[in-house]
């Protein structure tokens, strides 16, 4: 077997860092440890279906980026992770922890409703002068990939009654981090 090729640029600074189709790629290859493009585009054609030529460009970013690592296998491709899930979620926490709720793990805690107090309504609004100082997209907000905005919409909607109150909160939640 071929051994597996360098990578040729430095990994990114976060997966938070990936895009949405990126990181769907790689929540598919995470679980296999390794595999080729049809092995991930079979996987992924459930939940996203895509060209096999799509999920080829995808892959091929994700080791041009040091994201994986890949090697030939015959005329094909075998791609492998160059962080485990785990490593890639404990490192996205940190940056959501620092970035969202300065550093406080009880701020994320609290807001997620797992603290002392209810979860608080607006705290993204309240939150977003203190990230703010940051540079990037939408002010120094960064983008958070949809799967932990799920759980920070349904923590900050948990204490409105009001459905119509609600139904706005969710929109302006949506608006802010997607």
């Amino acid at each position: 077997m071929s051994e597996m090729l360098a990578r040729p640029g430095p990994p990114r600074r976060s997966v938070l860092d990936l895009a949405p189709l990126e990181l769907d790629c790689m929540n598919m290859l995470w679980p296999m440890g390794e595999g080729t493009v049809r092995e991930i585009r079979d996987r992924l054609a459930a939940k996203r279906p895509r060209a096999y030529t799509t999920i080829m460009t995808i892959m091929d970013r994700l080791a041009r980026k040091g994201v994986v690592e890949r090697r030939r296998a015959g005329r094909a491709y075998v791609y492998r992770p160059q962080l485990s899930a785990e490593e890639a979620r404990a490192q996205a926490l940190r940056q959501i922890i620092e970035n969202f709720f300065g550093g406080s793990r009880e701020a994320l805690l609290e807001e997620l409703g797992a603290g002392t107090g209810a979860p608080r309504a607006h705290a993204a609004a309240a939150g977003a002068t203190e990230v703010n100082a940051g540079t990037g997209p939408r002010g120094g907000l960064q983008v958070v990939p949809p799967w932990p905005v799920a759980e920070l919409r349904r923590a900050a909607l948990t204490d409105l009654s009001d459905a119509d109150e609600a139904a706005e909160t969710a929109e302006r939640i949506d608006d802010t981090l997607l």
